[in-house]
């Protein structure tokens, strides 16, 4: 049965956060088409992984039996992210806007998991692995918009999951999420709930396609 690598990295509940409340969408669709399969779930809020630090990062180009004690213990755990990455038959990551990028527990992940000449590079272990990304914001950042220029969510996220990674990457995108909170924003609530309703629909859409698309 398939496996999918669920990654959250909102600061907040599913309650009062888009990306994970669509990726619940998301992963409740395939859960249904997959009753018997894997779901590897990690919350970066809750349960961050470590930074990548200069031994996490030397030990990854030099020979295992070359390594110091630091080195050893510092890739082992990067090691463990690196074969639940690989062993992914779809990957599912939300991604919430902090300050225009994405949150620095996520950056952090995909420092551990981006390996040249293993995940990353010519060759990367993982490619053509689906990846489906839900990037949330409390604003609007698309093409046209006065802050299109301020949007490092999905071209960042574009580069190191497929330029490096070499996966097979869709956005899903909710957007202006604090219409309902902020009062200069209250004319774009009816935009955000159609963002809203729409991600959700898109969410268990892509969800079901993917899983039947890896059961045949």
């Amino acid at each position: 049965m398939a496996t999918l690598l669920h990654i959250d990295s909102s600061v907040f509940p599913a309650s009062a956060s888009a990306s994970r409340a669509v990726a619940e969408t998301f992963r409740k669709a395939w859960e249904e088409q997959h009753p018997e399969g894997t779901v590897i779930y990690r919350d970066l809020a809750a349960n961050p992984v470590p930074h990548l630090t200069a031994d996490a990062h030397t030990a990854g180009f030099a020979d295992p039996a070359a390594h110091t004690p630091g080195q050893a213990a510092a890739f082992a755990g990067r090691l463990e992210l690196i074969e639940e990455f690989e062993r992914a038959d779809a990957l599912l990551i939300g991604a919430p806007m902090y300050n225009f990028t994405i949150p620095s527990t996520l950056k952090a992940w995909l420092d551990n998991v981006a390996l040249m000449g293993r995940t990353a590079g010519e060759n990367p272990s993982a490619k053509g692995t689906p990846v489906t990304v839900i990037a949330s914001r409390g604003g609007s950042y698309a093409p046209g918009t006065p802050r299109e220029g301020y949007e490092y969510v999905q071209n960042y996220l574009r580069a190191v999951l497929v330029d490096f990674l070499g996966l097979d990457l869709d956005f899903i995108v909710p957007e202006l999420t604090m219409a309902a909170q902020n009062p200069a924003m209250a004319e774009l609530i009816p935009l955000f709930e159609s963002s809203r309703e729409r991600a959700h629909q898109d969410a268990a859409i892509r969800a079901k396609s993917l899983a039947e698309r890896l059961a045949a």
